[in-house]
């Protein structure tokens, strides 16, 4: 395993995490639904516990946290491109437009943070002594919230456009309902959707 990747991994993970501090800070300004705004709040108090596990963990394995790396700091642009994007929706006047660009701005952030810690849990299968042992453990106390923040407000966005355009949508969206953490769980969730609609 190359050991100076698995570093850059976690720098971009810990960049992840305080850009993802400052978008749901953001994109929660942005939300119009009540029930939108209090999940994205929840995620935004399970985000700032997510960059203190990574910081921890970095200090753990003997990283410095405030190492800059080229890949971190591209982290850091894309998240203040994403604040950048709805603060631009929300001056633009229109709350409701503002808050599906928020949704997808959450989730194009939350694509990235995913998918570290589902490389994170590969390394942490591969490694051996401390190593594995720390990168388990930050791994198994994440995993499942972070599922939830992706396939959760990709469902939002989804339903949020589906209102948008004039057609039935199912809010909170069917993810939301039944509380999905796995992909299969999400493509269960929004073949449902026809069936939750039948029953509004």
């Amino acid at each position: 395993m190359k050991q100076e990747q698995v570093h850059e991994l976690l720098y971009q993970a810990l960049e992840t995490e305080l850009g993802g501090i400052e978008i749901y800070t953001t994109a929660a300004g942005c939300a119009v639904n009540d029930d939108l705004r209090k999940e994205w709040e929840e995620y935004l108090a399970q985000t700032r516990n997510h960059e203190r596990i990574v910081r921890e963990t970095m200090t753990e394995l003997g990283l410095d946290p405030d190492t800059e790396t080229p890949g971190r700091g591209v982290v850091r642009h894309i998240g203040k491109s994403l604040v950048y994007a709805m603060e631009m929706a929300k001056k633009a006047g229109d709350p409701l437009a503002a808050q599906v660009v928020a949704a997808e701005c959450v989730v194009l952030a939350e694509t990235k943070d995913h998918l570290n810690w589902e490389l994170i849990g590969e390394v942490a299968k591969k490694a051996k002594g401390a190593q594995a042992k720390a990168l388990k453990a930050a791994h198994d106390e994440v995993e499942d919230e972070e599922d939830e923040h992706l396939y959760h407000t990709t469902g939002w966005t989804r339903e949020l456009w589906i209102d948008a355009l004039g057609l039935p949508a199912v809010l909170p969206p069917p993810e939301e309902e039944k509380d999905v953490k796995t992909a299969i769980g999400a493509a269960r969730a929004k073949q449902a959707r026809t069936e939750m609609l039948a029953h509004k």
